[in-house]
């Protein structure tokens, strides 16, 4: 529950999921299934850690999630399943004055006493927290967007990160990725389904502007300018998208490579888009009717 993968008998892939705090109805009815019948579930797959924010964190960076559970619910949750908690506090703007945030701090502590990690963008913030909460562990964030190689390589070899996420575009560099050390490999984590442009020069600037808005500011006034970016995230689309990692990819590329560690991006979606995420990426196909009807089928329910 530290994070760290540790005597791994055979190869596996270990998932960090998105939502710890609005899912958390969705978890706690998926976790028990995943416990009780891994007989639906892929033999080499294995839920490492569970992201996210509750409303209104000054130093959330990311796409805000909306949800009024307790911290210690979601904490006893993850606990009970030994599965690691992680707070996604990615703002790239954070100036001193936003460290003293009375609820973040509070979130940190409580986290550290649990083994939880931090996902991160700004150097400010990594100092503070690294002085302030030296058990939280620490996870560079793909909003960094390193596209080049060498500069996601550079922030491998950091000694302050546990795991880092490369920009998606990176995903498939396979000729670069596997002269990688396998300590360096250990520390990947791979973000599977994104959906955004792949050929996106503003990436950047869109994660800036969250930021900025998530401190009340401001923004730079930047505005997707995507092909299609009104249609929203659809997971059939981020399939088509050429940094997209499948199953089959995992299992026949990935972990014989020597790579372990699979982000699935979603805090923004609905709690059914999540669970597609769950059951494509974890559920065997045969299955997954069983995972779906124990949660949320029902037989007599309408939908039109």
């Amino acid at each position: 529950m530290d994070g760290i993968n540790k005597n791994k008998k055979e190869p596996k892939a270990y998932f960090h999921l998105p939502g710890l705090f609005e899912f958390y109805e969705l978890y706690k009815a998926f976790l028990p299934i995943y416990k009780d019948n891994r007989e639906y579930f892929y033999e080499w797959s294995e839920i490492s850690s569970i992201y996210g924010a509750p409303t209104d964190c000054l130093w959330g960076g990311g796409r805000i999630e909306f949800s009024d559970v307790e911290s210690q619910k979601v904490l006893e949750l993850t606990n009970k399943y030994n599965i690691s908690a992680r707070l996604t506090f990615s703002n790239s703007q954070l100036k001193k004055e936003h460290l003293n945030d009375k609820k973040c701090n509070e979130l940190c502590e409580l986290f550290e006493q649990n083994s939880g990690g931090v996902i991160i963008h700004s150097e400010l913030l990594l100092e503070y927290l690294q002085k302030k909460y030296p058990n939280l562990y620490m996870v560079s964030s793909t909003t960094k967007v390193l596209t080049d190689f060498n500069d996601f390589l550079n922030e491998v070899k950091r000694d302050e990160f546990l795991y880092v996420v490369p920009d998606f575009r990176l995903n498939k560099s396979f000729d670069k990725l596997q002269k990688m050390t396998q300590q360096e490999k250990d520390k990947v984590e791979f973000l599977c389904n994104e959906c955004c442009w792949f050929g996106c020069k503003d990436r950047k600037r869109c994660y800036e502007e969250v930021s900025y808005r998530n401190l009340g500011e401001k923004g730079i006034g930047h505005i997707c300018s995507a092909p299609n970016a009104s249609d929203g995230y659809s997971f059939s689309k981020a399939m088509e998208n050429p940094g997209f990692i499948s199953v089959k990819d995992i299992k026949s590329k990935y972990v014989p490579m020597g790579f372990s560690n699979f982000k699935i991006e979603g805090r923004s979606l609905g709690s059914a888009m999540i669970l597609e995420f769950l059951l494509y990426y974890m559920v065997k196909p045969e299955y997954q009717i069983h995972v779906r009807e124990k949660i949320y089928l029902d037989n007599m329910l309408d939908l039109f």
